[in-house]
């Protein structure tokens, strides 16, 4: 039966506007998981609720990325590729100048590539009215909680938890897929050629969903005013 139900959608792929995803994952087995995944999907609405739980959830890191993972491990394989598509575009929209300016100045001027890439992932596990909130206004950080909890303290300081990034968000969604698909052993093949495969049939109004209009207001002055530039910390 769950070949039967395989082999229609596989036929039917291109009518169904599926056929890039049914192509990269009709090496794994069949199943009616994968076929519901495929017909389904997880839509923003689905990854926002997500995020918005994963943002008020108790506890340390260590254990939201854990009921994250479990989140995503009750659904279809192909919704973890789909949840990682729409993290990524999310956190595109955060690369502006304005944003580069308000975490150098969060972190005493030690933000690396690497590290504003992980600022945007924390940003989007804040959730979603705090994420177009700071977009629209970069001085909306000095709202958030867990900024002003490191307002005068050194970054030597900060423990691992508290520091504004988040770079082990970007790997639950390739753990779960590789998990509830078998394929832990291929270096996440599968995973990256299904997401390229999600990615490519966005058409270009998908990619501006995370969009927000800049605002006009120039500068962070209250993040400045928490934040204070120490002599020779950033250039």
């Amino acid at each position: 039966m769950k070949a039967a139900v395989w082999d229609f959608v596989s036929a039917h792929a291109e009518m169904l506007g599926i056929k890039p995803i049914c192509r990269v994952l009709e090496g794994l087995a069949p199943g009616v998981s994968v076929v519901v995944a495929i017909l389904g999907g997880m839509d923003e609405k689905t990854f926002w609720a997500l995020m918005d739980e994963l943002s008020c959830r108790p506890r340390g890191r260590h254990e939201r990325l854990e009921w994250l993972r479990g989140e995503l491990r009750c659904r279809p394989a192909a919704e973890s590729v789909e949840f990682q598509a729409r993290l990524e575009a999310a956190c595109e929209a955060v690369a502006t100048g304005a944003l580069w300016r308000a975490v150098r100045r969060i972190e005493g001027g030690l933000c690396s590539d690497d590290g504003f890439d992980y600022f945007a992932l924390w940003l989007v596990a804040q959730g979603q009215g705090t994420y177009k909130a700071v977009l629209a206004d970069p001085d909306v950080l000095a709202d958030v909680t867990e900024v002003r909890a490191l307002v005068g303290r050194h970054p030597r300081e900060w423990c691992d938890d508290e520091w504004p990034e988040w770079e082990e968000l970007d790997y639950v969604a390739q753990e779960v897929f590789d998990e509830l698909t078998g394929r832990e052993d291929d270096c996440s093949e599968a995973f990256y050629e299904a997401l390229d495969a999600v990615q490519e049939t966005w058409a270009k109004p998908e990619e501006e969903i995370y969009t927000v209009e800049a605002t006009v207001r120039i500068g962070t002055p209250r993040l400045d005013a928490l934040f204070p530039v120490e002599a020779g910390s950033q250039s």
